[in-house]
């Protein structure tokens, strides 16, 4: 397919998915109502029937929780996919590449830099545990926590580099996190918090797995050309 014919179906494609996208938009209902009888009844029953103040971890959780179920298990098969998709081939090696480019140089992160890269991860750290274990009371819980887990891994690789960021990654762990988080809400046996935290080291494992593959991308070499 030539340069123009792709640019002629993305354009296609995406003025399509502009107008879905519009009319979808259009169609929601103001920042506030409560159209649904069945809103308004989980709304009355559930913080006397499941004793939660956040009524949507118990959606999540409790009246509809095998949507959770199939949602921890598509995020796992998407990272064993990425995981697969980027394996070592036979002709890569793994170690971090020289910059060859002539009169260029990068120099190291300041004493600064590696300051506050350690003040956001350790502030990160609290959040993500906090939104986890109190996803039942306040809006939160194990998938917006997991995600603020994960996201240490990411400001540790930009305030220092991808050499600190390996040294300090337990890989065997967080792929046991990524698979035991996933079997566990089979057997939660549907405890509101339990499954929270279940679903956040889940989550967290999934998404560091995935910034560790694609980091890892930076350190292969290949040896020859195909």
């Amino acid at each position: 397919m030539s340069r123009r014919a792709r640019l002629v179906f993305f354009a296609a494609a995406a003025a399509a998915l502009a107008v879905t996208l519009g009319i979808g938009l259009a169609g929601l209902p103001s920042f506030g109502a409560q159209l649904s009888v069945y809103a308004r009844m989980l709304n009355q029953l559930a913080p006397r029937q499941r004793h939660v103040t956040d009524v949507v971890s118990a959606i999540s959780f409790d009246y509809r929780g095998i949507d959770t179920l199939f949602e921890e298990f598509i995020l796992l098969s998407a990272v064993a996919g990425i995981s697969v998709l980027l394996r070592p081939l036979s002709d890569e090696t793994r170690r971090l590449p020289e910059d060859k480019a002539p009169d260029r140089t990068i120099p190291p992160p300041s004493p600064a830099v590696w300051l506050l890269a350690v003040f956001l991860s350790s502030l990160l750290l609290l959040t993500g545990i906090e939104t986890v274990t109190h996803g039942q009371l306040t809006p939160g819980g194990g998938f917006q926590g997991g995600v603020i887990l994960a996201s240490v891994l990411y400001v540790v690789y930009l305030g220092t580099n991808y050499a600190t960021v390996e040294r300090f990654q337990p890989n065997a762990l967080l792929k046991a996190s990524d698979g035991l988080g996933a079997t566990g809400d089979a057997v939660s046996g549907g405890t509101i918090q339990l499954l929270n935290v279940v679903v956040g080291v889940e989550v967290f494992g999934g998404f560091a797995i995935l910034a560790s593959e694609f980091l890892d991308q930076t350190a292969v070499v290949r040896t020859r050309q195909r």
